[in-house]
């Protein structure tokens, strides 16, 4: 009896795939939300301050303005790869600050608190892969890549 053959390997690893095409929609995905929150400040201003407002956040103008600059100047560097793994630390810290201040629901209660824990576990997810772009880089399909 002769011994089994090996199973086929499926090797990703040196794909260009794996190193162009993953990443890039990886960008593509998490900057999804940051487009809908940058349009959100640029179109409902005031409603965006009202809630801040309603968090008692304190300087809500050059809070949301800082916040629409990160957003919009953060999705241009993630979707171009261009400085992609500092705008992508940049908006890992971003984010940190904006789940504790505006989803806090460790203070709320009711259906407001769960939704909250929602919202601030999906922003935990966020993180985490703004966390593998500033680790990793952007993979092959970006601007400013190193030869």
């Amino acid at each position: 009896m002769s011994a089994p053959a090996p199973a086929p390997s499926l090797s990703l690893n040196s794909s260009p795939v794996v190193h162009g095409l993953f990443p890039f929609i990886a960008r593509l995905l998490i900057s999804a939300i940051f487009v809908q929150g940058a349009l959100g400040k640029i179109t409902g201003w005031s409603g965006q301050a009202t809630y801040m407002a309603s968090h008692n956040i304190r300087f809500i103008t050059p809070l949301l303005a800082i916040a629409l600059v990160i957003e919009a100047v953060g999705v241009l560097c993630l979707l171009t790869g261009f400085q992609a793994r500092i705008a992508a630390f940049v908006m890992f810290l971003y984010l940190g600050a904006v789940s504790v201040m505006l989803h806090n629901f460790w203070a709320m209660s009711g259906m407001s608190a769960g939704g909250n824990q929602t919202h601030f576990l999906k922003n935990l997810g966020i993180m985490g892969g703004l966390l593998m772009i500033a680790a990793y880089g952007p993979g092959r399909w970006s601007l400013g890549k190193q030869k």
